[in-house]
């Protein structure tokens, strides 16, 4: 079974199943198909967190996918500039781009088959196109001034003689299919030292060959204009693409209802999930009901305090001290659930173990930093299991690399320039991202794989769809088709860190008597479409019955599960 965030990527998926690849293989090659698909969710020069289950090992791990800051990336040099937040556009906020490494090392360590197989369907969609759907073309139509006037590079590859094209039109990638095709080359140059060198071979192409020579000649000679008003070039250079290495590392865990859920760690928000269901583990959840008050209500104040640790605890912890085991442990939990009011939202950030601080309302235009992201999920008849959030590198957030077919990332935005704090920018430190990928295993077996897009609110959303299931007995695609809500009480991690203190933000799907008594605990609450938030995607086994179900958000439309 697999599902990924546009329906052709989940084909291409399901095809590397069919000719006997295992879901790591199927994973990846889902993941290399999304840049081209889906360019306004994520990219080659972005990043992509994976988290996997190898059946034959019994191993749970993360490839750590997230890639670090340029060594010319320091707080001094930002303040010589006179710049007190790092933009989310442009080429300053751009980190090493991590996806390409994660995913030959998660086909290195945890798959079967070749690069060569694995990209081949990419090569296909990047070569003879895809057509156009609403959600591409809605933000190639919003951008197409910039693409047009500013970023050139970007309107040769998007617009069609400088206008906007038209729905189902054919979009193709020549400069991805260039660079697909050159690491399958290094590949098939190395193919007599066996599978992993070959693979090797193709993932040094990428970042100490030609495609690292571009990218690095790029940020060096290209000034952009972005949102601190003025215009730069980028920090990122050859030496700190050829330097960089993806990582294979242990997860974070913590047990719930009899089932071990696994996240990233803290240079990710994934221990955010972890903190909120300690929390939630002292409530009784069923008894409230369902997206009745009184869940939504000590839900959200649960998040809230989580989200405050995250603000005040989270960073790369190659370089901060994370006090994970303490912010993790039941007894930690136990401290943090006393704050919370039945009858009144609270309305302070409150990490633990520092003085809570009040909140005042932000709410600056972000310009043209926002993206999105996507995913893709996999599992196999083995037991094998991949969940990865690919994101970063978004079309309208930094302009393409002509020879390359796609932009680099601007994740950098998420650094602090406060030294003091855990996620202050330091370089080849990774930024506290906010994707996260999730897995969950029961009594040593698979069990699940879930992720969905959404910044702050993955924690959120992939957190009800998990309740749904574990709490109110629902199937995989009616939990994921249930109302959903989220919190914007805590300081953004995008630029320019807008908060909201108390904000709700609830599909109009959960009725108006429920929104009104949360108003009444003074939840500042705001009401959305029906089917507007998320697109949560998850895959579960049943072990009795011997079959696997796997379900895609409807919300967004591209967004398709398929099974074999």
């Amino acid at each position: 079974m697999v599902a990924a965030g546009h329906y052709l990527a989940a084909a291409a998926g399901l095809e590397i199943l069919r000719r006997g690849g295992n879901a790591i293989d199927a994973g990846v090659a889902m993941g290399f198909c999304c840049p081209i698909l889906e360019p306004h969710q994520n990219g080659l020069g972005g990043e992509s967190p994976i988290l996997i289950h190898h059946a034959r090992s019994g191993r749970v791990v993360a490839v750590n996918g997230q890639g670090v800051a340029p060594q010319a990336a320091t707080i001094d040099w930002f303040r010589q500039q006179q710049i007190d937040s790092i933009p989310g556009d442009g080429l300053l906020p751009a980190t090493v781009p991590s996806t390409v490494d994660n995913y030959v090392t998660a086909l290195a360590q945890f798959g079967t088959l070749s690069l060569e197989e694995v990209v081949g369907p990419a090569l296909e969609l990047a070569s003879n196109g895809f057509p156009l759907y609403h959600s591409l073309l809605a933000r190639i139509r919003q951008c197409a001034d910039c693409f047009r006037d500013q970023w050139p590079s970007t309107g040769e590859l998007y617009l069609r003689g400088g206008q906007v094209p038209q729905w189902g039109d054919p979009q193709t990638n020549p400069g991805i299919a260039a660079v697909l095709q050159q690491m399958i080359a290094a590949e098939r140059s190395s193919a007599t030292r066996g599978r992993v060198a070959g693979l090797d071979a193709a993932r040094d192409l990428f970042y100490t060959g030609w495609p690292a020579e571009q990218m690095a000649e790029f940020a060096r000679d290209t000034r952009v204009q972005d949102a601190t008003g003025g215009t730069h070039s980028g920090l990122l250079a050859y030496d700190d693409l050829s330097a960089y290495r993806a990582k294979v590392e242990n997860t974070v865990s913590v047990e719930y209802h009899g089932l071990q859920v696994h996240k990233c760690s803290s240079w990710s928000q994934g221990p955010v999930f972890c903190q909120q269901l300690r929390l939630l583990d002292g409530f009784d959840l069923e008894s409230m009901g369902h997206n009745q008050p009184d869940y939504v209500h000590t839900w959200i104040e649960c998040a809230k305090l989580a989200f405050a640790d995250r603000e005040c605890h989270y960073g790369d912890p190659e370089f901060s001290s994370v006090p994970l085991q303490r912010l993790l442990s039941p007894q930690y939990a136990a401290e943090r659930r006393v704050l919370v009011d039945p009858l009144r939202a609270s309305l302070e950030l409150r990490p633990g173990d520092l003085p809570a601080r009040s909140l005042e309302t932000r709410a600056i235009d972000p310009g043209r930093h926002g993206g999105d992201t996507t995913g893709a999920v996999a599992v196999d008849a083995d037991g094998n299991m991949i969940a990865i959030t690919p994101s970063g590198g978004w079309i309208h957030s930094s302009p393409v690399i002509p020879a390359l077919g796609f932009p680099l990332g601007t994740r950098g935005q998420m650094f602090s320039l406060d030294a003091d704090h855990p996620n202050a920018l330091q370089p080849g430190k990774r930024p506290r991202t906010t994707l996260s990928p999730s897995l969950v295993m029961r009594s040593g077996r698979p069990w699940m794989v879930f992720q969905t897009p959404g910044g702050d609110q993955q924690d959120q959303w992939t957190l009800q769809f998990f309740l749904n299931l574990v709490h109110f007995q629902m199937g995989v695609q009616q939990a994921l088709d249930a109302p959903l809500f989220h919190s914007e009480h805590f300081p953004a991690s995008f630029y320019p860190h807008n908060q909201s203190p108390g904000r709700v933000v609830i599909e109009e799907r959960i009725p108006a008597p429920i929104r009104a008594a949360l108003a009444d605990r003074g939840h500042d609450v705001h009401t959305c479409g029906a089917w507007e938030l998320g697109r949560v995607m998850g895959i579960r086994f049943d072990e009795q019955r011997g079959l696997v179900y796997g379900g895609a958000s409807a919300r967004g439309e591209t967004a398709y599960a398929q099974g074999w």
